[in-house]
């Protein structure tokens, strides 16, 4: 009769641990690099986002859009000047402001809007969100994120 009680209690615990412990799971990041990126072009580019992380910390951020060709965004001075005198930013700033708000932070709840680049910044919220859950759990493989509109 002791023996079964034991038993019982044995497996009680067993299971209590299991549950509070979440069968091993973990929030914390896992190293490596983790990609996501849009699922479409907009207006001829695919936003894009890589961290890097290291002891459960975010290290290195690169934020950007390429094109079909592989061209990206930053890089082009054509589009930055056009861009600049229409909007006041260019992709080179914001795309760089997004990337140090996120080391800084550690997560993309509170990463500020730049003026003139509001739907790049959605973009890189979602990118940032889907990047850290592939962090997470570990998957090296590229997150594709739906567009808003899709």
């Amino acid at each position: 009769m002791r023996n079964k009680l034991i038993k019982k209690m044995g497996m009680v615990l067993l299971v209590a641990t299991l549950s509070l412990s979440g069968c091993g799971s973990s929030d914390k990041m896992k190293d490596g690099f983790y990609t996501a990126e849009m699922s479409e072009y907009s207006h001829g580019w695919k936003e894009y986002i890589c961290i890097l992380v290291k002891a459960d910390k975010i290290v290195y951020v690169e934020f950007n859009a390429k094109d079909p060709s592989g061209y990206i965004k930053a890089w082009d001075n054509a589009y930055m000047t056009e861009m600049k005198s229409v909007t006041g930013t260019y992709p080179n700033e914001y795309t760089r402001y997004y990337a140090a708000q996120l080391i800084d932070r550690q997560g993309s709840e509170e990463i500020d809007a730049l003026s003139g680049a509001s739907h790049s910044h959605s973009n890189f919220l979602r990118l940032s969100a889907a990047a850290i859950e592939q962090a997470k759990k570990g998957d090296d493989a590229t997150a594709i994120v739906t567009s808003e509109t899709e």
